[in-house]
């Protein structure tokens, strides 16, 4: 599913590129070129908790005719203040979580994952100054934002449930269904109705399809609707 793009045209919207360290493989001349090649007409960048390649990412994209959509994987407090400097557990403190495929809260405790796109350019100059005051006030092994900060800019973002290791599927692997619903509840809230989706993945890994039946079940019962991406 396309979001930020015209017509029905498949769009990849969660995408790493080399501004995502350890982690991105894809050099910017050969994604956009690669994106030529399968006749794509945009694609989004979700780097890692920065947006430093969006300037990059937004000239190269129009040099290849591409639209870009700029957005970011950004990280999250557990559910905690972004000054603070504390592991967080929500488990039972069975020794499960202590690293990224764990059941509990990632980077052994310190953030989870939230997907998130501008729509216009409000939006852009919000996810802007969000990836800034991670960076200068949340940052805890990660640059962190918080409930606060995705208050005072959501406004123009879209956003979505995240990764494996987002705040609501990392609540259903833990078995709190409630908790995951509320925590949904108050991202669609922040984000508006209409600008908050449920991102489901498919790589053939068990950490995605542990917690799909609930995730699924969740939407339906908030009226989520679901976008389909690749990590």
């Amino acid at each position: 599913m396309a979001v930020g793009s015209g017509g029905s045209d498949f769009v990849h919207l969660h995408v790493h590129t080399e501004y995502s360290m350890l982690d991105g493989a894809s050099l910017l001349d050969g994604l956009f070129t690669r994106v030529n090649e399968l006749g794509m007409t945009s694609i989004a960048m979700t780097d890692h908790g920065n947006l430093h390649g969006a300037y990059d990412f937004y000239s190269k994209a129009k040099k290849y005719g591409v639209k870009p959509i700029i957005g970011i994987e950004a990280y999250l407090t557990p559910q905690t203040h972004r000054t603070e400097r504390r592991r967080v557990r929500w488990g039972k403190g069975n020794g499960e979580g202590s690293e990224e495929g764990g059941n509990d809260v990632a980077g052994g405790g310190a953030y989870t994952h939230m997907t998130m796109w501008a729509e216009n350019t409000e939006g852009m100059h919000n996810l802007f100054r969000l990836s800034s005051r991670s960076s200068l006030e949340g940052f805890y092994y990660k640059p962190r934002a918080d409930r606060e900060l995705l208050n005072e800019y959501g406004k123009g973002l879209i956003a979505t449930t995240g990764c494996p290791s987002g705040e609501i599927q990392t609540r259903l692997r833990l078995g709190q269904y409630d908790e995951a619903v509320r925590s949904a509840s108050e991202f669609q809230d922040i984000f508006g109705k209409d600008s908050f989706f449920l991102e489901l993945m498919d790589h053939g890994i068990d950490i995605e399809k542990r917690v799909r039946d609930d995730l699924l079940r969740l939407g339906k019962q908030l009226g989520i609707p679901p976008i389909a991406t690749n990590d």
